[in-house]
Formats: structure tokens, C-alpha cells, sequence
């Protein structure tokens, strides 16, 4: 069955991106290629079962197993070796990208506490937008009472586009819900 979102977008996104965005090349339209969910957690190379419950629950949010991502270099300030576990990523394509971006906007953005919407300033300038979230506790699949400890992550959504008006545009389209008092992002801004 084919998501909800993935449905949204090629039924009314395409058509209105290409029409606001004058593109006659339909494969220019911008798309979502994929997205990345990075949990860092430095204690985790001292606490195994911390890292062991963010790996759980990453699995549990994003419907995908995680890899454990470890240390590049040793950094003796942090008591830090090269190979030690530092966290935890996933990246999603196709379906599951589409099935988690969907619960990400309409359920778990609701439940984030004085919500206003997401900055527009977190484009990277190549059309790839970046949102921390503070908790995983947003997300209705995590139980309180099973929360090992309260941990952010990073959630990146990578565009086929390099400008960020575009990438704006079309997660606008797609439903994220951007803060209406910032500047937002610049139409016919190139990439720099």
C-alpha cells in the first residue's frame, strides 16, 4: 500500500511545485530523497544499557534497525577513544521515509510543548533541512515509563534540489508546519 504522503506528494505537491516553480523538466521538480535520524550520546560508551535503549527506541520510532556510530578519533578531554560508541543513526528511503515523515508531521509535532512551528533557518544552503527534537517522548510509540533517559536527536531531510527556496517550497507543500514570524527563506536565493 502505498503511504499516505508518497500519495499527497505526487497527486497535488508535483503539480503545484512545478507550476509555482516553473519547471517544464518534470524530473526538476524537488523530492524528498531521504532522511536521517541521528541520536548522539557521548555517556554512551560508558553506560552500555543507555546506548542499548536508544538503539531500542530508534528502532521503535523509525521502524528501521539503527547502526551504532562510534568515535573517529581519540579526543582525551572527553576520555574519548577512536572506535568507542557515540551513538546511533538511521537512515530511511522510499516507503518508510515517506510512512515516518507523515507520523513526524501530523502526530508527533502536535505534542511538542508551546509548539510554534519549526525555524526556517535550518537549511544548510544545499537544500537539506535539519530539525532537532528535544525528547523522544513526542513520538506515541515510546512509553514513559520505559525511557531509559530523556535524549534529542537530529532528523535531516535530504532534497534532490541544492537551492533551499525550493527545498522550502516543497516541504511547505508536504505539510511541515514553518514559523510565520521569522524572514523565511529568500525566493530565487542561489546556494552559495
Amino acid at each position: 500500500m502505498e503511504p499516505r504522503l508518497k500519495k499527497h506528494y505526487d497527486e497535488n505537491v508535483r503539480p503545484r511545485l512545478q507550476e509555482r516553480l516553473g519547471f517544464t523538466n518534470p524530473h526538476r521538480i524537488p523530492r524528498v530523497e531521504k532522511v536521517v535520524v541521528n541520536v548522539g550520546a557521548g555517556e554512551a560508551s560508558r553506560n552500555q544499557k543507555l546506548l542499548d535503549s536508544i538503539v531500542e527506541e530508534l528502532g521503535t520510532i523509525t521502524g528501521q534497525s539503527p547502526v551504532i556510530t562510534r568515535a573517529r578519533k581519540s579526543i582525551a578531554g572527553f576520555s574519548l577513544r577512536d572506535g568507542m560508541p557515540v551513538g546511533a543513526s538511521v537512515t530511511l528511503r522510499r516507503q518508510k521515509m515517506y510512512e515516518f515523515l507523515d507520523r513526524l508531521v501530523s502526530v508527533a509535532m502536535p505534542r511538542i510543548r508551546d509548539f510554534r512551528g519549526i525555524p526556517t533557518r535550518s537549511f544548510d544552503g544545499r537544500g537539506n533541512y535539519t530539525l532537532g527534537v528535544k525528547e523522544q517522548l513526542i513520538f506515541p510509540e515510546i512509553e514513559y515509563d520505559d525511557v531509559e533517559q530523556v535524549h534529542g536527536m537530529d532528523i535531516t531531510v535530504v532534497t534532490s534540489t541544492d537551492r533551499d527556496d525550493e527545498a522550502f517550497e516543497l516541504l511547505k507543500e508536504m505539510g511541515f508546519p514553518f514559523r510565520t514570524e521569522e524572514n523565511p527563506v529568500v525566493i530565487g536565493a542561489t546556494a552559495d
